[in-house]
């Protein structure tokens, strides 16, 4: 084959000239104008007819000798590399003879094939889970990470259980604010409130063993586990959480349940407190039944009306409780931090399955949130957030009792950053969707249950919204209610 002229190469102002020579010979091997074997005029012979330096064309010839598109022979010059196939047809379009079918995916990949993605997108008001942005102090969260952001030793490894001054400062807040029987040895700080869920799971469970949810309850918490091969079964809820007696009187054929998720100080979604006898009871079932418990302190800080209820997990000593919290709702969402507080014997065996896992999470914005919680921020912040919630929430819950008390129910529990409401005969997935397409984001009601529904209506997570969101909402529910009914 002739060799093709490379006066006939076009430069542009577009990008460097190294680029896009680097580009244009490439594209000339891969479309076998350049044919493997042939050499390559000298580079004082390729400046010259280029018009470009010769210190560019060696860094153009070294790149794609590195990529092995060339060979060069010491006395010999530079020949497009033999071993080359001749049916190129593009850099990233070699024509491979072997075509098959991908390798099989395994049976946890092909359920999810099966299911619509999900994720959370832009925030949008209503949107469970996320606290009030604006309200967040961040003048002085800017100002810690200021004071930390060039210590050196917060970039490199620090250890997978977490920043030592972090689990100080919140083995400290715990125990006085939440009643938690902890040192900063049981703490291990996690990728959020998922990863500490996968991590009981991990440690706790076994493929099919049979642990016990909340029905309705958290979507997270039923991935974590449908992702560790269990079978879960759903427990009933009564107007203040699990029901005690209808669990204690639940029989396993296949013997003890081995674990049990729940939401004692604030179930979620409907948002019910256990009563302290009913916490005891619960502690007193699950050593006789030698399961598990992973308490979830989901919203417990926001409480309206009284003090936050003292945790499950430090209402006697040495049981058989993990503890668990996230500063996703107390801080914001982006932290992606998270918190296990577990029994002293367990704590090696939890900081070895995150190295499995996933590793150290980030030092930067731990050593930040322990300035924050250990300045007394963090329950300043918390202070203040109590209020407005209680005002949001009390706005909202007025606002449907007015708007809409023939189409829709609160199932109002004055504590939390959520409002879930009962709508009868409803398909509330579309109209979830549908709210979503007004700028409203909501979860239907539905989507909480293990099994069948018992209940439909949606989930509005009112800490992120302004009074004219709160307006607009009802007004929003009123029309796409009645228009689908």
């Amino acid at each position: 084959m002739e060799m093709p002229s490379f006066q006939s190469i076009q430069f542009t102002d577009q990008s460097p000239l190294q680029t896009q020579l680097q580009t244009h010979l490439r594209n000339w091997i891969c479309e076998g104008r350049l044919q493997p074997g042939t050499k390559l005029p000298s580079s004082r012979r390729l400046s010259s007819e280029l018009g470009v330096s010769r210190n560019t064309i060696t860094i153009v010839i070294e790149q794609l000798r590195s990529e092995g598109f060339l060979d060069t022979f010491q006395g010999k010059g530079v020949y497009v590399a033999e071993s080359l196939p001749l049916n190129i047809n593009g850099i990233n379009h070699i024509d491979w003879q072997y075509k098959v079918a991908k390798p099989e995916l395994s049976n946890f990949a092909k359920e999810l094939a099966a299911k619509p993605l999900s994720e959370h997108g832009f925030t949008l008001p209503f949107t469970p889970g996320i606290p009030d942005l604006d309200a967040f102090p961040t003048k002085i969260w800017n100002t810690l990470q200021r004071r930390h952001h060039s210590r050196t030793c917060l970039m490199g490894y620090d250890g997978n259980q977490g920043y030592q001054s972090l689990r100080e400062a919140l083995a400290e807040y715990l125990r006085l604010s939440r009643g938690v029987r902890c040192g900063a040895n049981q703490i291990i700080i996690t990728h959020g409130a998922q990863q500490a869920i996968s991590l009981c799971a991990q440690i706790l469970i076994n493929n099919e063993d049979d642990v016990l949810v909340e029905n309705p309850g958290y979507m997270g918490a039923k991935k974590a586990f449908k992702a560790r091969g269990a079978h879960m079964t759903p427990c009933d809820l009564g107007d203040n959480g699990l029901e005690i007696n209808a669990l204690v009187s639940m029989s396993n054929k296949t013997g003890p349940y081995k674990l049990l998720y729940c939401t004692p100080t604030h179930q979620y979604p409907l948002g019910g407190i256990l009563p302290a006898s009913d916490r005891l009871k619960l502690l007193d079932w699950a050593a006789k039944n030698n399961t598990w418990i992973i308490e979830d302190d989901y919203d417990s800080e926001f409480h309206f009306h009284h003090n936050p209820v003292a945790a499950l997990q430090g209402m006697a000593a040495h049981t058989p409780v993990i503890y668990m919290g996230s500063f996703s709702k107390t801080m914001f969402p982006a932290l992606r931090l998270g918190y296990l507080v577990v029994p002293q014997e367990l704590a090696e065996l939890f900081i070895k399955a995150k190295s499995f896992m996933s590793g150290e999470s980030p030092l930067l914005p731990q050593a930040v949130i322990a300035d924050f919680i250990l300045e007394g921020h963090f329950t300043r912040h918390l202070r203040r957030m109590r209020q407005l919630y209680q005002e949001k929430w009390q706005h909202l819950h007025t606002l449907l009792q007015d708007k809409l008390h023939n189409k829709v129910t609160p199932i109002a529990k004055s504590a939390g950053m959520h409002l879930a409401i009962k709508i009868p005969n409803c398909d509330d997935i579309n109209l979830a969707k549908a709210l979503k397409k007004e700028g409203f984001g909501s979860s239907p009601l539905s989507s909480y249950y293990l099994d069948t529904p018992t209940m439909t209506g949606l989930v509005l997570g009112f800490a992120n919204t302004t009074t004219q969101q709160r307006e607009k909402l009802v007004i929003t529910l009123n029309r796409l209610i009645t228009h689908t009914n």
